[in-house]
């Protein structure tokens, strides 16, 4: 794999992995079409803990407030128990269904562009929907609504849906404001793909080689740099702007990916 490939790609999942628009999506889409494919999608998944530490480097100063919190004060064991639920429904079936999911889904880029495509529908219409807002503070969101937002997050198994889309979908739906939505999303990234993370590289271990190690540090390091900047912009936009942008983004993308794969299979 060439050294740009691995900036790309890093720049891809740090750009997207946030954001409603589908990182996962993105990074197989360039592939295909770059002719790049790494061992058991490896590469792929592995890259994104550059991402989870964005969050942590992000938040870091919050996380520890809460770590410090969390043995006295009721709000933030219930917040420490809403992530938990809400990570444990996808945590089950991606563990299920890892082999599926990678062997299959993972290679069916004309699915990939359709869920794009479908997602960005969706966010277009969730975006003009008028919800009661229950929750606007992330600390706020009680275990019960968690667990709903879980089942949301479930739906990202397939590439192209959107992690933080599904979660972010799912938290409007369930009563928190849009920039809520977003921040749990955010939280409940990282105990998400942490476990994506470890599950993966345990599956793929005897896979990797020694040639591996540069094309996965320029990528986690590329993914980490330009995540960070991400996130520290992206609450305040969709406060302010809402999705609209993002499902456009989802809905062009996913129709050049169809006209490229008919053009060029």
């Amino acid at each position: 794999m060439a050294v740009w490939q691995a900036i790309l790609l890093g720049f891809l999942e740090g750009l997207t992995e946030f954001l409603p628009v589908s990182s996962t999506g993105h990074i197989l889409l360039a592939g295909h079409f770059l002719g790049f494919d790494s061992p058991g999608k490896t590469f792929e998944v592995l890259i994104q803990l550059g991402a989870i530490l964005a969050i942590v480097f992000v938040y870091f100063q919050h996380l520890w407030q809460m770590v410090c919190a969390l043995p006295s004060d009721p709000r933030i064991q219930r917040f420490a128990v809403a992530l938990a639920v809400a990570f444990l429904p996808s945590a089950a079936l991606g563990a299920l269904f890892h082999g599926y999911i990678k062997g299959v889904l993972f290679e069916t880029p004309v699915l990939i562009c359709a869920m794009l495509i479908l997602g960005g529908f969706i966010l277009l219409a969730v975006d003009r929907l008028k919800l009661t807002v229950r929750y606007d503070e992330t600390t706020d969101v009680p275990p019960s609504r968690a667990f709903g937002i879980g089942l949301f997050q479930c739906l990202a198994l397939i590439p192209g849906v959107s992690r933080s889309g599904s979660t972010i979908v799912g938290g409007l739906l369930l009563g928190a404001d849009k920039r809520t939505a977003a921040e749990f999303s955010f939280f409940l990234a990282m105990p998400t793909m942490a476990g994506a993370f470890a599950l993966d590289l345990y599956k793929n271990w005897g896979l990797l080689s020694v040639a591996d190690a540069l094309p996965i540090g320029v990528g986690f390091v590329t993914a980490f740099l330009t995540a960070v900047v991400v996130v520290k912009f992206a609450l305040e936009f969709i406060g302010r702007h809402g999705f609209s942008l993002f499902a456009w983004w989802r809905i062009v993308v996913g129709a050049l990916g169809l006209a490229a794969l008919a053009i060029y299979g």
